[in-house]
Parts: structure tokens; C-alpha cells; sequence
């Protein structure tokens, strides 16, 4: 079946057609009232804030043909802020009005989580469609009530929230199917082929995050130890590939020549490896715009990832979160022990800031960064295990999710991460040299107690 997507200015339209185009579905990328009105199949994806969707659809005269066709039980899916949209109304934007599909309204998670929520949730599915397993989310607010006449599937996150509604042909997620593995695909093809859950499955088990990293230089993947002395490590897509397979929960790519080359990050290495990816995928090096973002994003990228540019000028994390969301924008911190503390480096660890790595964290998730990369630059690539005293401070003074990144040797290294704070673990050299595969190094962390997505 051809897929219509709607293509805004607020939507992570790459990573979607993807998803797609591996079901061997032919995706067509517009914005035409007619087509949105009459077409086989529409997706209306979205990422960011409540208001710039609801102007987005607006101005493209949408809001009208999106209502008529889901009055009309046609094929309709709405993702993230696709599904927030049509509700009455979000908190996120007083005083504007949604679509009104949902009779509910959304509302921003309690004090006490972390918000946003990144990563992997449990999914009790009961619907036509969606069915019990783990999802992935990107979300600060979210429906907590089902509407009156729609089937709900629900998450939790201090607290039960609706993780999918459907009602005949129309289905609305939070979370994204699209970068959910296997059990996304399946979601998708099943809503397409109208064909609904067989066997009913429970909601599948979720932990911290277990995240390769992929640093490229010149379209390879390299590894050092303290950013320097550069080795190739691989192909980058054949990788990405490998890692998806062994049960990666996301994935991030660096441009590790980026930075220093004074170059953009090859847009071209991203949208290849989309094309075999169904899971997150961050991109960092070289982003200094709002617009080198948007190409990443475009390419195929979730998540952006800033380090020497922020720093530069903190006000770029602002104009990224305003853009594209707080939940897209993460904040890449490189920090040296100094002392007592820890320093902010910047361009590969070459040029010392002189900011104090902690307050540094605080001050840019206050700007718009939903999510801290938090490499220690002393431990990169030695082995010698995390800096749990680094992330047991940044993650004290930040209520956004924490990735620990450098030092990593075993599986009791990354338990002593998440128990330090970590929401994930980022790892490079143990899985480029075979010592560790994801999956390996998942089933070790169940036996420590850190139950992992299966």
C-alpha cells in the first residue's frame, strides 16, 4: 500500500519513510490538502512543541482534510506529537486548540521522573493493532486519560499514561513505532494490512539503555584512546547493522573529524545508515546552526548532539530546543578531571574551557538540552571503567536523562554507571573488538539485577 507522509518542519519524516520503504512500501512526502484527504494511507509524524505543530498544519490548510478523513475511517496513524495533536488541547500550549479527534487533553508528566522520557518503555498493548512488547519514547507530555470510543494501550512513567489509542482504520502512539525494532515493523505492517494481534503478549521488561557509539572520520569508523591516536574500526552501516541486530537500544555517530576539520558531518553517512537502523540514531560533530541540525534530522537523524558550538554559544541549545524539541537536542559534554572537578574540553579534547563540567551540565539543560552525552575524557578508551564520582554529580543536578560514555571494559562497569546515575551506557571499543556483542553484554547485566530490553 503507498504511504502518504506529512512533511512539516516539525516531523522526523526520514527515520518514518524508512520504516516504510523496509515494509517495501512506496512513501510519497506531502503536504497537499487533497492528497492528505484522499490518499490510501496517512502518517502524520511530528517531534517539538505542541504550537508550532498545530500552526504547521494550519498553514498548510491540513486541519480539515486530516478531521474529514479520520471521520471517514481512513487509514490514519499519528506518531509523538502526531498523536498530541489531535487531541483538544496540550498544556504545552495554552490556549491553542488541537484537532479535537481525542476528547482528551495533554499534560506534562509529574515532578519526580525524568523528563523528558528517552528511551524504552514497556508496552501493555491491548488493541487491534498494538500489542503487549517495548516501545520507543521522546516525549515530555502525554494523554493520561483513554477517550470515550477508542481502544487504549498504556505505559508508565510515574505514573500510567496512554501509549496508543485506536479506533477502526485510525491509530494514534506516543511512542515511535518506527524506531521501536521488530516490534515496531511489525505494529506498522500490521496497521497498513489491516491485520490484527494474533496472540496477545505481555508488556516486555525495559532497563537502561545499552548504546554503541560509532565515531567516523572520513565515512570509517575510528577508535582512539583520549580522542587521538585514531585506528579504522570498521565499516560504519555494516556496523550500525551488526549492532541494531545484537539488540543495540540506540546508536550514536559522531563525526569525530568534524569539529576540527571545520567541516559539516557527511549527511550522506547518516541517510545510509537510516536505511538499515530501526532504532534511534544520535549525530553529533560539526553541528554549529540551527540548519546543520535540520540537515542531520532530514538525513535521518532523532537526535542532534552539541559540544564545542554550545559552548561557544549556549543560546544555539535554546534555538535548537524552540526548533525541534528539547527531546531532539542533546547536550555532547567532554569533561577533564581538574582537581577536584571536572573541565569542560572542547574540539576533540584539544582546547581546555576553563567551565566547571557540573555547572556546565546544568546551565544547558536549563537552555533546551533534553539529554546529557557525558564522556570522561580521562577514561576515554583506556578501559579503566566509567568516572562514576562525574556522573554521580551531573546527574544530581539535572533531571534529563544522563548517557555515561568513556572507559567502559565489562559488563560490572556499566553497573556501576547506572547505579552512579546513568539512564544508558555508551560504549565503543568493547564492541568494535569483539571483546563484547550488545546482546552478550546484556544477558551479563541481567545476572548484576539490571534488567535489560529484550
Amino acid at each position: 500500500m503507498p504511504v502518504c507522509l506529512i512533511g512539516t518542519d516539525v516531523a522526523n519524516t526520514a527515520s518514518v519513510s524508512a520504516a516504510f520503504e523496509r515494509l517495501g512500501c512506496e512513501v510519497c512526502l506531502s503536504t497537499d490538502p487533497s492528497t492528505v484527504r484522499s490518499a490510501d494511507a496517512v502518517v502524520l509524524p511530528g517531534v517539538g512543541h505542541f504550537a508550532a505543530g498545530m500552526e504547521q498544519l494550519l498553514d498548510l490548510g491540513l486541519v480539515d482534510p486530516l478531521r474529514d478523513r479520520i471521520a471517514r475511517n481512513l487509514p490514519t496513524l499519528g506518531i509523538c506529537l502526531g498523536m498530541q495533536l489531535l487531541a483538544d488541547g496540550s498544556d504545552e500550549a495554552p490556549g491553542v486548540p488541537g484537532l479535537g479527534v481525542l476528547k482528551v487533553r495533554a499534560t506534562r508528566f509529574d515532578d519526580g521522573v525524568v523528563v523528558p522520557q528517552l528511551g524504552w518503555n514497556g508496552v501493555a498493548g491491548s488493541g487491534r493493532y498494538v500489542d503487549g512488547g517495548a516501545a520507543y519514547y521522546a516525549n515530555s507530555f502525554r494523554l493520561a486519560q483513554p477517550p470515550t470510543g477508542w481502544q487504549a494501550s498504556f505505559s508508565d512513567h510515574g505514573g500510567r499514561f496512554l501509549a496508543a489509542v485506536e479506533r477502526g482504520r485510525v491509530l494514534a502512539c506516543q511512542f515511535h513505532p518506527e524506531l521501536s525494532g521488530a516490534w515496531g515493523s511489525a505494529l506498522l505492517e500490521r496497521w497498513l494490512l489491516d491485520r490484527p494481534v494474533v496472540a496477545r503478549h505481555a508488556a516486555s521488561r525495559v532497563g537502561p539503555r545499552v548504546i554503541p557509539c560509532l565515531d567516523v572520520a572520513d565515512g570509517r569508523v575510528v577508535k582512539g584512546v583520549r580522542f587521538q591516536g585514531l585506528r579504522d574500526a570498521g565499516d560504519p552501516v555494516a556496523l550500525a547493522r551488526a549492532y541494531a541486530e545484537q539488540g543495540a537500544d540506540e546508536l550514536v555517530m559522531l563525526d569525530v573529524s568534524a569539529t576540527p576539520a571545520g567541516r559539516a558531518t557527511a549527511a550522506d553517512t547518516v541517510r545510509a545508515i537510516r536505511a538499515v537502523l530501526d532504532i534511534p540514531l544520535t549525530v553529533g560533530g560539526g553541528v554549529r546552526t540551527v540548519d546543520d541540525a535540520a540537515r542531520l534530522l532530514q538525513a535521518g537523524a532523532d537526535k542532534v548532539a552539541v559540544n564545542s558550538a554550545a559552548v561557544a554559544r549556549p543560546a544555539l541549545l535554546t534555538e535548537l530546543a524552540d526548533r525541534f524539541g528539547s527531546q531532539c537536542v542533546v547536550l555532547a559534554l567532554d569533561a577533564a578531571r581538574c582537581a577536584d572537578a571536572w573541565e569542560v574540553v572542547v574540539q576533540s579534547g584539544k582546547k581546555r574551557t576553563g567551565l566547571d563540567a557540573v555547572d556546565w551540565a546544568a546551565e544547558a539543560t536549563s537552555l533546551g538540552a533534553g539529554e546529557v552525552l557525558l564522556t570522561s575524557w580521562d577514561r576515554d578508551g583506556t578501559g579503566d571503567g566509567y568516572d562514576t564520582a562525574l556522573l554521580d554529580n551531573v546527574s544530581a543536578r539535572v533531571c534529563v536523562p544522563v548517557i555515561a560514555s568513556g572507559g567502559a571494559r565489562n559488563p560490572a562497569d556499566l553497573a556501576a554507571a547506572v547505579r552512579a546515575g546513568a539512564s544508558a551506557v555508551l560504549a565503543a571499543s568493547i564492541f568494535h573488538d569483539g571483546e563484547w556483542t550488545v546482546s552478550r553484554l546484556k544477558a551479563a547485566l541481567d545476572t548484576q539485577g539490571l534488567e535489560t530490553r529484550t
